[in-house]
């Protein structure tokens, strides 16, 4: 017991063994031409604590251990130097660059965009505000190497290099968003673009981090709900705006206000819109009639988002949680529902009766609601070996119900718990994050839609990530681990399946279902480095191997998915004499190694970034048409000669598969009020073997932008043109190309103590009819016509 002690007490020395004395470090900020920079941020890594630089450039900043700090400017590269009690009077020389510098939130070890290995694009500020959409994708869609799946624009989701769905991780400060969007693509999002501080885009695998679902890539949607800084003063914004295109009108306000370290957070939206009109454009309805349509029918939204938040932000400890709740109905289009009459036999006045049942059925919408609980708990030790103790934890209870005839006819529920134990800490030379990820998803689906079974997804994960500077050099390692499991029961009375007694346990020897488990070991692994070649200048590569287990609804389907017009079986399944039996063998994980190349300039008034990507995939789980319908009456039957309401049939399979392409964003400052920017990307993505393209690929885009500053008005005008997709699997028709020019312009106006702005956008100039290749509904569903949005906003 004595030595117990002895050990115990001397771990605890070690992990609680500060600097005995504290002290100031004084310095001096200043620019290429050593002019003093005001109102430069000077933060000590690791710690709540930020300072502003005076008319100066002078800071005196409190540490309490061997330190580093990071200073960062609007317009500046940052810098980050290491200080040690007896530093003072430093000095710190900023060089200027023409592209904004911010720290990304989802990279963990606090680097800035332009210090990133991987690739990444962040939205902020003004630039988020003016291209925020109503969904993620297409307030994203215009990034290099970034689109959206467009089933609508209520329900968009972002695509990375041809990668999205369960690839592409959506996470909301870290955590998952824990919505259906991966269940189908007429789930919208629940993520909310209009009171995110920032939205990070982390391009290629990000699974050390986040786990299997990242093997795409990460999008996170960073807000202030739980603020991390003490806020001294009472501030807010508000935002009214009205698009035409739809006849919609947002309003949104942000309040905060603080006192003693204590903080409080509140946020709410409010959008309501019609159906949005397009360009003319013919479409054939069921009987194979062509009509013209100057609109897309059910495509209406109603929605309502309230966040509020507090914490206590101290020297040391920082501690606080946020409550959300969003409630949204929006039109699913493509979604209608047609019974059918049997009219032989009939009267006249019944016939008639029976169409005008029809006629008038009411078209499929979706009610979202979904309530949010974050906590945060953040410890900084500031020893030699341990530098912060970051707890994040979540519970997310969301439903999507889907109603028909005035009646709910399918509810998909989620009920989601997470955590993620962070330590950042120090080892000789090397600085990195060693953590703990847990989740659990109980998932289920009751109605006609219902053809992915219930499930409860489990995961644990332990994950490392170490970097270390030599010279001009910063290389980054990292490793996971992952147990990732699923249980679900699978109906057989429906469907007469067979199972494999090594996957599947029989419970109380139930003729109706059989309980089936199956659990995964994900390793994921990475390496990388940066060059700062010279200043303002270099070149990242990163490898990294990432594996993925399927999801419930890639393993499990079995059933009528009438979003996409489709009959979807899971990996699990065998068709045999046209029927599907469950013999879930030899599944194995998708696995995605990935090689990415990056050269950077962001020095002066010139800066580009072009990225080239190559990504191996093994099993690659996709939906390959079977040749078989489904028949409500008949089942599974052979298409020819089937019945003309039949759907297809399509399976989910593993095959190998590459992707590759190129993206880049390039700028440059012509004047101080004029920028001009190029922007583009080409992904390649189909099965190895020359057995075919992927499905709904994205097009190839380019794009130049023009900012203009006079004064207190800033002008921008985007022209963005999407290349014909002839890239195609048999199942899929060619997409034509089409150019979207959008332009704005943005007044400041000073009101006292307010800082309003004037807005007015102007979205898809030149009424262009355009169709997105990505979208399972393209034919449908048009992208919009001519919109013009009039907005206002002011902050105090």
């Amino acid at each position: 017991m004595t030595k117990l002690t002895l050990i115990s007490s001397a771990i605890f020395s070690v992990l609680c063994t500060q600097s005995a004395l504290a002290a100031t470090v004084t310095g001096t900020i200043l620019d290429d031409k050593k002019n003093p920079i005001k109102n430069a941020s000077v933060h000590v890594h690791g710690k709540n604590q930020t300072v502003k630089s005076n008319e100066l450039g002078e800071f005196s900043i409190d540490i309490d251990a061997d330190s580093q700090l990071h200073i960062s400017k609007d317009n500046y590269i940052d810098s980050r130097i290491a200080v040690t009690e007896s530093s003072n009077n430093v000095t710190v020389s900023l060089l200027p660059t023409s592209v904004e510098t911010v720290v990304v939130y989802a990279s963990a070890l606090h680097k800035s965009s332009l210090e990133m290995i991987s690739p990444v694009s962040v939205l902020s500020g003004d630039e988020l505000r003016n291209k925020s959409k109503p969904t993620l994708g297409e307030t994203l869609k215009g990034l290099p190497g970034v689109n959206a799946s467009y089933f609508g624009p209520v329900s968009s989701s972002p695509i990375i290099r041809g990668l999205d769905g369960p690839r592409v991780k959506i996470t909301q400060n870290g955590l998952d968003a824990s919505d259906a969007s991966r269940i189908g693509p007429d789930h919208a999002m629940s993520s909310d673009s209009l009171s995110a501080e920032q939205i990070e885009v982390l391009r290629g695998p990000s699974t050390l981090l986040y786990g299997s679902g990242a093997i795409g890539g990460v999008v996170n949607v960073v807000d202030n709900r739980i603020p991390t800084n003490n806020i001294d003063d009472f501030t807010g914004a508000a935002e009214y705006s009205h698009d035409t295109v739809s006849n919609s009108n947002t309003e949104a306000a942000k309040l905060e206000t603080g006192n003693d370290g204590f903080n409080f957070h509140f946020d709410g939206t409010k959008r309501s819109g019609d159906d949005y009109e397009t360009p003319t454009f013919r479409v054939t309805d069921e009987d194979g009639d062509v009509e013209t349509e100057n609109s897309v029918e059910n495509t209406f939204i109603d929605s309502e988002t309230l966040n509020f938040g507090t914490s206590y932000v101290g020297e040391h400890l920082t501690v606080g949680f946020s409550y959300g709740s969003i409630k949204t109905d929006y039109g699913i289009p493509g979604h209608e529902h047609h019974h059918e009459h049997d009219h032989e036999g009939e009267t006249e006045e019944e016939h008639a009766e029976h169409e005008g049942e029809e006629e008038g059925e009411e078209l499929v919408f979706a009610q979202l609601e979904q309530d949010r609980w974050q906590g945060l708990v953040s410890y900084a030790l500031h020893n030699n070996w341990i530098e912060t103790i970051n707890l994040r934890v979540g519970y997310t209870d969301y439903s999507h119900s889907e109603i028909e005839d005035g009646e709910i006819g399918t509810t998909f529920t989620n009920e989601t718990t997470e955590a993620r134990l962070n330590v950042e800490h120090k080892f000789a030379d090397w600085h990195g994050m060693l953590g703990y990820h847990y989740s659990d998803s109980d998932y289920d689906a009751i109605g006609d839609e219902a053809f992915t079974p219930a499930s409860i997804t489990t995961s644990h994960a332990l994950y490392l990530l170490e970097e270390r500077v030599f010279g001009d050099v910063t290389v980054e390692l990292g490793a996971r681990i992952e147990d990732y499991k699923i249980d679900s029961n699978i109906s057989l009375a429906e469907h007469h399946h067979d199972h494999d007694e090594a996957e599947v346990e029989e419970e109380e020897h139930d003729e109706e279902s059989i309980a089936y488990s199956k659990s995964f070991t994900n390793v994921s692994l990475s390496a990388g480095a940066i060059w700062q070649y010279k200043p303002g200048h270099s070149i990242a590569t990163s490898i990294s191997h990432s594996e993925r287990a399927p999801l419930s609804a890639e393993l499990l389907s079995n059933g009528l998915h009438i979003a996409t017009g489709t009959y979807e079986l899971g990996l699990g399944y065998h068709i045999e004499d046209n029927e599907a039996h469950f013999e879930p063998e030899n599944i194995k994980q998708e696995t995605s190694t990935n090689l990415d190349i990056s050269f950077r300039r962001f020095s002066g008034a010139f800066g580009y970034t072009v990225n080239f990507f190559y990504n191996d995939i093994k099993n690659f789980y996709f939906q390959e048409n079977t040749g078989l319908v489904f028949d409500e009456e008949d089942g599974l039957e052979s298409a020819v000669g089937a019945h003309d309401d039949a759907v297809a049939v399509y399976q989910f399979r593993s095959k190998d598969a590459e992707l590759y392409g190129i993206e880049f964003d390039a700028h440059y400052q012509m004047t101080p009020n004029a920028m001009v920017k190029v922007f583009g990307d080409s992904t390649r993505a189909k099965l190895k073997n020359d057995e075919g393209n992927l499905p709904r690929i994205p097009a190839n885009k380019l794009g130049s932008e023009l900012q203009y500053d006079l004064g207190n008005l800033q002008l921008t005008l985007t022209g963005t043109h999407y290349f014909d997709q002839n890239d195609i699997t048999a199942f899929e028709s060619q997409t034509d190309g089409y150019t979207l020019f959008d332009a704005q312009a943005n007044y400041q106006l000073g009101l006292g103590p307010v800082d309003a702005q004037l807005y007015i956008n102007v979205d898809n100039l030149t009424d262009e009819l355009g169709f997105v290749h990505t979208s399972f509904i393209k034919d449908k569903a048009p992208l919009p016509g001519r919109n013009i949005r009039l907005g206002v906003r002011g902050y105090f």
